[in-house]
């Protein structure tokens, strides 16, 4: 899943961003609110992440006006500030939830879980199609109960191919989902990693579930 981080403190920003990705998010970095503006109006993100004290747009302002621009992204806030009313304020603004700084990271993340199930409505840290299982949360993907072990950017593709599980997935979308905003679309390299994956997916089963839907994209079909 895709996050937009929007920090001015560049160390806390890269501290953010290496950890999210270690637990295989797509992270981009904006470091003042006018960036951050442009980043979640133009891009899509599965939540934002959002410092308060911020150059330019500050944390609250840029929240009401993605809120009036009807953007639903989820946001979470994160400020040093820890009163109740600025709490309120905040929250008021349209944002989803509130991180004081300083903050243990397993509470980031616990809290990024917690936004993005309550967006998806899910019951459940899994998603599947016929055997194939991915836990969201422990980062592991089984096929007829067989643990199959994928590489980051593997497990990216095919968790946003399962997200989206019966519906052609464009090369464009799964690019967005799995790279940064600098990122070469005109590259080949989402055709080579479906490869990888239908070897490890598909391969030795007499059901196929990975399909190519020629010069469209991608599918995850399970009927």
């Amino acid at each position: 899943m895709r996050i937009l981080v929007v920090e001015d403190e560049k160390k806390v920003a890269s501290f953010i961003k290496k950890g999210l990705e270690e637990e295989f998010f797509i992270v981009d970095v904006a470091y003042n609110g006018k960036e951050g503006l442009d980043l979640a109006s133009t891009e899509e993100y599965d939540l934002i992440i959002l410092d308060i004290m911020i150059p330019f747009i500050d944390g609250v302002t840029l929240t009401k006006e993605l809120r009036k621009r009807k953007i639903i992204t989820p946001i979470l806030l994160l400020t040093v500030k820890d009163s109740v009313s600025d709490k309120v304020e905040g929250l008021d603004a349209g944002a989803d939830d509130y991180l004081t700084k300083p903050f243990a990271f397993e509470e980031l993340t616990a809290r990024i879980r917690a936004l993005l199930r309550r967006r998806e409505n899910l019951m459940s840290n899994i998603l599947t199609a016929a055997d194939l299982k991915l836990d969201l949360v422990t980062h592991k993907v089984y096929r007829n109960e067989k643990e199959i072990i994928l590489t980051p950017k593997e497990f990216s593709i095919l968790e946003y191919l399962l997200r989206n599980k019966n519906k052609i997935v464009s090369r464009t979308k799964l690019i967005e989902h799995v790279y940064d905003y600098h990122f070469d679309t005109d590259t080949n390299v989402i055709d080579v990693y479906i490869n990888k994956l239908r070897n490890k997916i598909d391969q030795g089963f007499n059901k196929k579930l990975i399909h190519t839907i020629r010069g469209v994209g991608y599918i995850i079909k399970e009927d």
